[in-house]
């Protein structure tokens, strides 16, 4: 499954991430990679978690996509 990851700027620097899908998940990094590396193990431990609780594992309530258009001829 997928999970959307929001990812704001931290006002100490760095990142933070949010999962909306997983109340309660969140992640940090000093860089956007860090943070997505982060929110990743995070989105896996609280998967794990709610398995060992027997909770239901929710599924995503938001599915994004993007599409690529080409570049407008000036």
């Amino acid at each position: 499954m997928d999970y959307l990851v929001i990812i704001h700027t931290a006002e100490e620097g760095g990142y933070w991430a949010e999962v909306p899908g997983l109340p309660g998940c969140f992640a940090q990094g000093e860089t956007l990679e860090d943070v997505l590396a982060s929110a990743r193990g995070a989105v896996l431990s609280h998967l794990d978690a709610l398995g060992n609780d027997g909770q239901p594992v929710p599924r995503p309530p938001v599915m994004i996509a993007t599409i690529r258009a080409p570049e407008p001829v000036r």
